[in-house]
């Protein structure tokens, strides 16, 4: 029997769908359908029913799948199905069934952004305002009641100073009030909510952070732009205790997330520039000029934000050199704008902008030879010489071949033609020399034919080499030798384990180690020559980045070390083979994107603080040359960083300014300083701390640190550490800000109800996970990513983005009417009730894509989308979406491209994720891959999200059932992967096993 067609993919026959409508209306169970006269009226294609079509071929209880409308389908022979339903995505309600659409349940937005709510519950609530994109006091938990407020009309009262959506407040006045300014209203409002009662939604994973409260003329202008957005730097605590006490008793980190650059390329992220290389600074603590000074003795001082010291202010700064005449100072970017870049002037430079310059080293081993990788890279690179930066005509370009010897190429000028290029061979590895004393490293635009040639004979050159030996050690010491005059980026593409010569590494990976306590030193270094030649190179302005290629053990643990402290990166493509179109498709378009981006030279990050507060622990890939300068030979534009704040003295303002400064040289030989400034208010309440926390940026910070644990003590120690901090921060909210009860649940503020489900993401995750299965190479390459990735990135690469497409929206897959954007569909939690087994569904963690194909999906589904008549049909694997007429063809593409958009999330990445087509009763291997990164379930050792809820509280508990007891709950500090336990025993372990811990006890003094 076949269904009758309507309006909607994945609705259910009768339904109809009002145009002002996000979620599917469900109409009346014995409503006709239109027929095809009316619907061309409308204006609406005919589409299939794939639900519908699948529960005819589904068994019985497959109809309580995916919320099934009681009523609904009866007519076609299913059985009646439950009245209760689940919540739909991700814990969003569903429409009540008993009310017209008109009458359905309004869904709140903040900026954008949907409020979550409380629960998932079908009752009928009135539409109530949401405060920064969280929940008002009346959808399912009440605030406190503020110390001389006199209740709602109190919490109204405090409402009307704060502004909503994370911007900062609007200035009315030019000349601000100073630092004995009050605060018009209260800071965010703390709501506390029950884990165990209402559930995390994904959906407040892409919620803004905690709004920035500040007092009312903290700014010298009006301009909305005057405090940094958040794309470019969070802080972990929106709301700063004014003493390091406060701090400590909070058990929250305070912590800058930094990402400077929110694209690869300027164009797609424009920021002002001052061009008049007028630079006014703090004689005392160097800050640069920002829209948080204050003007004096008539706008001829200044005095800084950071240490109140008076400046001058420079003659020039109200002159406008370029049409000679006064210009307006309140007109100025620096004074407007809180992300702001100053063109340097001679002062800022030890010597003249060095050039654009890169040594690619190519390995031309037996195994780069036959997997494609020579002939690839080299057609690549062919390619992508126009997209090279190289607007001044100073970039300069140099090869190094390597296999058990070193192959320089001396390139010729382009204005001698009969000129050849000549393979120079070096077999000395001990001390490499350089053959020739130039036309190793040459200017692209006066070599340009004589390099494109070049990289057209690279392949054949090699073709028949046998060779398996690697000195890349060596080659690495003679590229350096050949740029450390002028610095620049050591390209390194491999596909070989260095077997040879200096930096000599042994095959170390023993699959008995894996999940064991061993298993920590497989991921450390296997050779001291990484680190310290990586050290060596940083302090000559050289940078390495690593492209690896093995299908056997490359030592990632080792290599990494290169990008690490010089301030590159590494990507590893394992088991990769330039015969599959995928895998060669993906490399090109990267390395492509690599050699496009408009990387920053000789660069250096500071971060300046409100006296009182100091700069501690900085995370990320550079090198620390003093306690507060960190060094990048060339400075990412697809990375992040951490700076850990510590509070010295009490702080007597009620707010603080924190600002960054990055000093490059441009691709363009420009010298420049992009400044970040910062202002946070401060406080003496703990709820504040707690309300104005971001779960998004401690995610980050603890995701930096258990990286250093790994690497440090081992992953158990790091797994340890994640569960002990948040046990921690639930016991401290319980014990300060609940009252010391929980009643039957686990409390939390609703802002940080995300941040259990994502330190369990991060402890599932590859890089920290327990498990026999992951190779060390694997793992090594996810914790690179771990401690760089941009938070937008990170959050996806923690809790992978999870999609419905078989019923998804008719809006999604199709551009947005006012933003030109492609919708994507609403996301769903990460768990294995969620999926239908007739469904199709998009699993994305921003590294990996699946394509998963439930066991039941409907012939016309697959016909629709793949193009082939059964599921049986459909090839597994790596592979793509065809390319079919079709609206829903259409659609799903759109989807899986606009998942990919890294532009869209404000980050740069060159990433481009392979797409893995998964079905449900196909390939087990492939099928396991996918759940893994269903963080919710159980699986690989690990516990579901109900059972780590159910272990958190129980520690809580257990933790309130001895008060003369406290546990070792701060580990970072402690040494060995038990956690200083005198048994050797994890007290996680015990506890996710179901066993009793114990509590340790210690003597108060």
């Amino acid at each position: 029997m076949s269904a009758p067609p309507n309006d909607g993919y994945g609705q259910y026959p009768g339904q109809q769908q009002p145009q002002q409508q996000q979620f599917e209306q469900p109409g009346h169970p014995d409503a006709s359908q239109p027929d095809a006269a009316s619907a061309a009226a409308h204006g609406k294609k005919k589409k299939r029913g794939y639900a519908a079509q699948a529960f005819e071929v589904g068994s019985g209880a497959n109809a309580t799948v995916g919320g099934q409308i009681p009523g609904v389908g009866q007519q076609y022979g299913m059985p009646p199905v439950q009245q209760q339903q689940p919540a739909a995505y991700g814990g969003y309600p569903q429409p009540d069934l008993q009310q017209p659409a008109a009458a359905a349940p309004g869904y709140q937005y903040s900026q954008g952004y949907p409020a979550p709510q409380a629960g998932g519950q079908h009752t009928a609530q009135p539409q109530q305002g949401t405060y920064g994109g969280y929940p008002g006091p009346d959808q399912g938990y009440a605030p406190p009641v503020q110390p001389g407020a006199g209740g709602v009309a109190g919490i109204t009262q405090g409402m009307g100073g704060m502004q909503l959506g994370g911007q900062p407040q609007q200035q009315q006045q030019q000349q601000p009030m100073g630092a004995q300014a009050q605060r018009a209203g209260p800071l965010n409002h703390l709501y506390p909510t029950d884990l165990m009662n209402q559930p995390f939604s994904v959906a407040e994973l892409e919620l803004p952070p905690p709004p920035i409260v500040l007092p009312p003329n903290t700014s010298v202008t009006p301009s909305p732009d005057a405090n940094c957005p958040p794309r470019y730097v969070r802080s972990t605590l929106n709301a700063v205790p004014t003493t390091n006490s406060l701090l400590k008793k909070s058990k929250l980190p305070f912590a800058l997330v930094i990402q400077p650059y929110g694209a690869l390329h300027d164009g797609e992220d424009p920021i002002p520039v001052v061009q008049d290389q007028v630079i006014s600074r703090c004689r005392r603590c160097r800050t640069y000029i920002n829209p948080f000074v204050t003007f004096l003795d008539h706008g001829h001082r200044w005095r800084c934000n950071m240490c109140n010291l008076s400046n001058d202010v420079p003659q020039a700064f109200d002159w406008d050199a370029a049409s000679q005449q006064t210009a307006d100072r309140w007109q100025r970017h620096e004074l407007n704008h809180s992300v702001v870049e100053f063109v340097a002037p001679q002062e800022y430079m030890v010597r003249p902008p060095q050039p654009l310059v890169y040594l690619f080293l190519f390995d031309v081993s037996y195994a780069a030879v036959s997997n494609g990788l020579l002939a690839t890279s080299a057609r690549t690179i062919l390619d992508s010489l126009n997209r090279i930066p190289n607007a001044d005509r100073r970039t300069r370009l140099g090869f190094l071949a390597v296999d058990a010897s070193l192959h320089y190429f001396s390139i010729p000028k382009d204005e001698d033609e009969n000129a050849e290029t000549n393979m120079l061979v070096v077999s000395d590895l001990d001390e490499p020399f350089l053959p020739v004393p130039h036309d190793l490293l040459v200017p692209l635009t006066e070599s340009r034919q004589s390099i494109e040639k070049f990289l057209q004979r690279l392949p054949e050159m090699f073709q028949n080499n046998q060779s398996n030996g690697s000195c890349m050690g060596s080659a690495l010491r003679a590229g350096h030798k050949l740029i450390s005059a002028l610095g620049g980026k050591i390209v390194v593409l491999t596909a070989s384990l260095p077997n040879m010569g200096a930096g000599k590494l042994e095959m170390r990976e023993d699959k008995k180690l894996l999940g064991t306590s061993k298993e920590g030193g497989l991921l450390q270094t296997g050779n001291s020559f990484y680190k310290s030649f990586a050290v060596e190179c940083s302090k000559n302005q050289v940078s390495i980045d690593m492209f690896l290629f093995s299908s056997q053990y490359q030592d990632v643990a080792s290599l990494s070390n290169l990008p690490r402290y010089t301030g590159g990166q590494t990507w590893f493509y394992p088991g990769w083979h330039a015969s599959r179109p995928e895998d060669a498709l993906k490399f090109a378009s990267e390395l492509s994107d690599y050699l496009s981006s408009e990387i920053g030279l000789e660069a250096v990050l500071r971060v300046r603080a409100t006296t009182g507060l100091r700069m501690n622990t900085f995370y990320g890939n550079f090198f620390n040359r003093s306690s507060d300068l960190c060094a990048f030979p060339a400075f990412p534009r697809d990375q992040c960083y951490v700076v850990e704040v510590a509070i010295d003295e009490n702080i007597n303002k009620n707010f603080v300014c924190l600002q960054a400064a990055v000093l490059h040289t441009t691709c363009n030989g420009e010298r420049r300083i992009r400044v970040l400034t910062l202002a946070l208010p401060t406080t003496t309440n703990l709820s504040d701390v707690y309300a104005s926390a971001d779960q998004c940026a401690i995610t980050t910070y603890f995701s930096h640190k258990a990286v250093e644990r790994t690497l440090s003590s081992g992953l158990e120690a790091a797994r340890d550490a994640l569960q002990a901090k948040l046990t921690d921060l639930l016991q401290t909210f319980k014990k300060e800000l609940a009252g010391g009860s929980m009643g039957g649940g686990l409390q939390f503020p609703a802002n940080l109800r995300g941040l259990p489900v994502l330190f369990l993401g991060l402890i599932k995750n590859v890089g920290l996970r327990k498990s026999t299965q992951i190779p060390s190479d694997i793992r090594s390459a996810a914790l690179c990513f771990l401690s760089t990735l941009p938070v937008p990135l990170l959050m996806r690469y923690i809790y992978p983005r999870l999609y419905s497409l078989h019923d998804m929206p008719d809006s999604a897959g199709m551009p947005d009417a006012e933003t030109g954007q492609i919708v994507l569909p609403p996301p769903v939690n990460l768990s294995s009730e969620r999926f239908a087994p007739y469904g199709l569904y998009l699993i994305d963690d921003g590294q990996t894509q699946f394509l998963w194909v439930g066991r039941d999906a409907v012939p016309q589904l697959i016909a629709d989308v793949f193009g082939v008549e059964d599921r049986t049909q459909v090839q597994v694997g790596k592979g793509r979406i065809p390319e079919l007429e079709g609206d829903f063809n259409e659609r799903v593409r759109a989807v899986i491209q606009k998942s990919r958009d890294h532009r869209s999330l404000g980050v740069g990445s060159i990433t481009v994720p392979h797409l893995y087509i998964v079905r449900e009763d196909g390939e087990p291997s492939l099928k396991l891959w996918a759940q893994t990164l269903l963080v919710e379930d159980r699986a690989d050792q690990g516990v579901s999200a109900a059972q780590w809820l159910g272990v958190l509280r129980e520690r809580i508990l257990a933790w309130g059932r001895r008060p003369v007891a406290r546990m070792r709950l701060e580990p970072w500090q402690e040494k060995g992967p038990a956690g200083g336990r005198q048994d050797g025993r994890c007290p996680s372990t015990m506890a996710l096993s179901g066993k009793p811990f114990e509590v340790r006890q210690e003597r108060k003094s």
